[in-house]
């Protein structure tokens, strides 16, 4: 009980932090790549400086937030994470936990968002957005869905099965993130993430509507138990080891 408390305080400063700062990479990537004079360096219309300096904020982000996160005593900002690590048989979360955890994200998103658009000045606010739904019902829900398996599945990988070096892992993790995000901005945004979209849609007065939840909270983690299904059976954990009885 005590332990699970403490879990579900520790997300809720976690994630308060992480959507705080990560709401502001693309203004920060704005003003990097103007500071740097390349921000009209492109590709066939593809903004690859962009791209690079984002992907570097966001290795810096994690870097700094996986410190924060191992201080809190493991916190967690993503509650499909959570679902993700149970369903693979990792970590300690139990459903109980779980119960506690995810209102505490949920708490911790609303407030993050609340305070960058409080405390960020109003000409800079255009820079700043949650996830949106750009598409059809089902065609987002089935994007969200996806692209949640597809970074579920690298999490794992990456985490689990990737490289020892933490830098490497990290470093992958914000690549692998970058390239989800392009790829489904055009549909839903996309959160990958259930707290983190509920904090903007509260924002945006449509975190009760139907729509919201289907989109970016069931389908999300029918994709993320999903992912964590395939990963048990393609990288299946070793057999318990048997106590030799004294003799």
């Amino acid at each position: 009980m005590v332990s699970a408390i403490k879990a579900a305080t520790g997300d809720l400063v976690l994630t308060f932090l992480w959507v705080f700062f990560s709401s502001m990479l693309g203004l920060a990537t704005d003003v990097i790549t103007k500071a740097l004079e390349i921000h009209h360096v492109s590709y066939n219309g593809f903004h690859y400086a962009d791209a690079v300096v984002i992907t570097s904020l966001i290795f810096i982000l994690v870097t700094i937030f996986t410190f924060i996160a191992d201080a809190l005593g493991g916190a967690s900002f993503n509650p499909t994470g959570n679902a993700s690590l149970y369903a693979a048989g990792v970590g300690d979360d139990t459903l109980f936990s779980m119960a506690l955890r995810f209102p505490a994200q949920v708490l911790g998103s609303v407030g993050g968002v609340l305070a960058v658009m409080e405390y960020m000045p109003e000409k800079y606010r255009h820079f700043i957005a949650g996830p949106s739904l750009k598409v059809s019902l089902h065609t987002g829900a089935l994007a969200e869905g996806v692209l949640t398996f597809v970074i579920t599945f690298l999490v794992l990988l990456i985490m689990i099965r990737g490289p020892h070096s933490g830098t490497a892992k990290t470093l992958l993790l914000a690549i692998s993130t970058v390239v989800l995000i392009t790829v489904g901005a055009s549909y839903t945004g996309p959160a990958m993430n259930p707290a983190f979209a509920f904090g903007w849609a509260y924002f945006e007065k449509w975190h009760d509507k139907w729509d919201h939840f289907y989109v970016y909270w069931i389908c999300p983690f029918v994709g993320s138990i999903l992912a964590a299904w395939l990963f048990r059976i393609v990288f299946p954990p070793p057999p318990p080891v048997e106590k030799q009885k004294k003799a």
